[in-house]
């Protein structure tokens, strides 16, 4: 239990964290932090995290990250879902503490997106589904390859960390504009649920294209990572 607890409250801060910035943050008048600060605070949330909690559960703060740690040979079957279970809830109350701060501003509307996940009209550049499918699958893929490179054993023990939580800003550098950046189902299914409408008839994509991806880190990680010629 104290595992799946420091998932839930680990998610909880990277939804908070990192979608709060977006809402809260990103085009504040005149001082907003942007499409970098956001990257960045998202980032600081798993770094953050990693240090905190990663010697409890792992700090996969994300169903993607478990199942592609399954894959990789890292994590047992066994606690694959509860893992998921804990890390959906937090995103949930974390979009839920999220929404009663962010209401309390006046002319706050949930509906211009609340820091969803989306693609064609509600993509931030109007990527098309495609598009948003081909970030999200690669976008994780190497999300998974990091992670299960600096969490190798014969990688410097400490710092994985650093790495991880760097690989996550550079993606959301990458990402943001094609769809928000997901690469966590839990992170998109936080926020997706308080707008309904198209975010919830979206959100199959992040689940899908995070999962599709995880899996293929892990297979390549497989390939490029075990000892031996």
């Amino acid at each position: 239990m104290k595992q799946y607890g420091a998932e839930f409250l680990g998610t909880f801060w990277l939804v908070l964290g990192g979608c709060g910035s977006a809402v809260l943050a990103a085009a504040f008048p005149e001082v907003g932090i942007g499409l970098m600060g956001v990257s960045l605070a998202f980032g600081l949330t798993v770094l953050t995290m990693a240090y905190a909690i990663g010697h409890i559960s792992g700090c996969h703060l994300n169903p993607a990250v478990s199942i592609g740690l399954w894959a990789g040979g890292r994590f047992p079957a066994s606690q694959l879902a509860p893992y998921i279970v804990a890390q959906v809830l937090g995103g949930i109350v974390a979009g839920g503490v999220l929404y009663i701060i962010a209401s309390g501003a006046a002319g706050f509307d949930v509906t211009k997106g609340f820091a969803s996940n989306g693609y064609g009209a509600h993509s931030p550049g109007g990527y098309s589904l495609l598009a948003a499918l081909v970030s999200e699958v690669v976008m994780t893929m190497f999300f998974l390859l990091v992670i299960l490179g600096a969490t190798d054993k014969r990688a410097p023990a400490g710092f994985a960390p650093i790495p991880i939580g760097l690989a996550l800003t550079l993606i959301h550098l990458i990402s943001i504009p094609v769809t928000n950046t997901s690469v966590n189902p839990a992170r998109s299914t936080g926020v997706a649920i308080y707008v309904g409408d198209w975010a919830i008839g979206q959100l199959w994509l992040f689940w899908f294209a995070p999962i599709v991806g995880a899996l293929l880190g892990a297979l390549a990680y497989r390939l490029i990572g075990k000892e031996g010629r």
